[in-house]
């Protein structure tokens, strides 16, 4: 079978279970204002427009920062994929050790596993998963959309989360291109946060399969310095990144992360932070002072857990 023994942290991770509170997740106080206005001023000095929301899952609260506006995906949705085939395989939908057979036709750019095994003819479905996660492989991600009825069928799993916010249109890499106010394969960083926190913090998924994503989260390594180079070293993280820099629209720096701080009022506390952010310059590579944004986005978020705030 594809599941793996876990490991100590795994394990450690696969006792979250906290349900969410949506009852407290509107409510607005000095500090969550004053942290708020802390994430605009942030994107004024960058100069770009950002999005950003810090979840509580075990009071739902939510502190954030254009949260309620769509931005572009990017990749990030490859996290909620991930899960979504996870859930599949809980309820016998899916084996994931079956064996997918890959060819020619299935390629498009960015397939680091994919090519790595194209010599086996093929990979199975959890090591797709895998790949979509840990690695952001396009051809993974698009054999995987295949099995849970394509894009729609993805959307189809948010509605069913209550998530009438995020969706997704079209395959890899042309959901990359979103033009501004192209409400096609956006999300918003609120939406998001919720719904990532239903499947990483409630029994959406079976305890082992939980643990097994967020072992993947926390062997992502795309994400070196966006959220979680602002967080504590010794706090337990693991995230998925998107970057899009297509010519329709502005270039995107996103990350997710799943934080479990280790001391202080939110120690024990599974939080959710999302951040999207679009550049106000354009291009041809990833620039270190974009990335840089996230990780101020880690740093205050790191700080008002800290602090209790939230």
């Amino acid at each position: 079978m594809f599941l793996r023994t876990l490991n100590r942290r795994q394990a450690a991770f696969s006792l979250i279970g906290i349900p969410l509170l949506g009852s407290a997740a509107g409510c607005a106080t000095e500090g969550s204002v004053d942290l708020a206005a802390k994430l605009a001023t942030l994107e004024t000095t960058a100069g770009g427009k950002l999005g950003a929301a810090i979840l509580n899952t075990r009071t739902g609260r939510q502190i954030s920062h254009r949260g309620n506006e769509r931005f572009g995906m990017c990749s990030t949705f490859k996290l909620a994929l991930a899960a979504i085939i996870l859930r599949e395989a809980d309820q016998d939908r899916l084996a994931l050790d079956t064996f997918i057979p890959i060819g020619p036709g299935d390629m498009v750019s960015y397939a680091p596993a994919v090519n790595a095994n194209l010599d086996k003819g093929g990979m199975s479905v959890g090591a797709l998963a895998e790949a979509a996660q840990v690695l952001s492989d396009n051809v993974a991600t698009n054999k995987l959309l295949s099995f849970i009825g394509g894009p729609s069928g993805f959307t189809s799993q948010f509605r069913a989360l209550g998530d009438t916010v995020t969706r997704l249109d079209r395959l890899e890499p042309e959901l990359n291109r979103v033009p501004v106010g192209d409400p096609r394969d956006t999300t918003s960083p609120s939406a998001m946060a919720l719904s990532v926190g239903k499947m990483l913090t409630t029994d959406w998924l079976t305890s082992s399969s939980r643990a097994v994503l967020i072992g993947w989260m926390e062997k992502t390594a795309t994400g070196t310095k966006r959220l979680r180079a602002g967080l504590p070293t010794d706090w337990r993280s693991g995230d998925k990144t998107g970057t899009g820099l297509a010519p329709d629209g502005p270039d995107r720096y996103n990350d997710i992360a799943l934080v479990l701080p280790k001391s202080g009022p939110g120690a024990g506390t599974p939080y959710i932070i999302t951040a999207y952010y679009e550049s106000p310059v354009k291009s041809d590579a990833m620039r270190d002072v974009d990335q840089a944004v996230l990780a101020a986005v880690g740093r205050l978020a790191a700080e008002w857990i800290a602090a209790g705030v939230i």
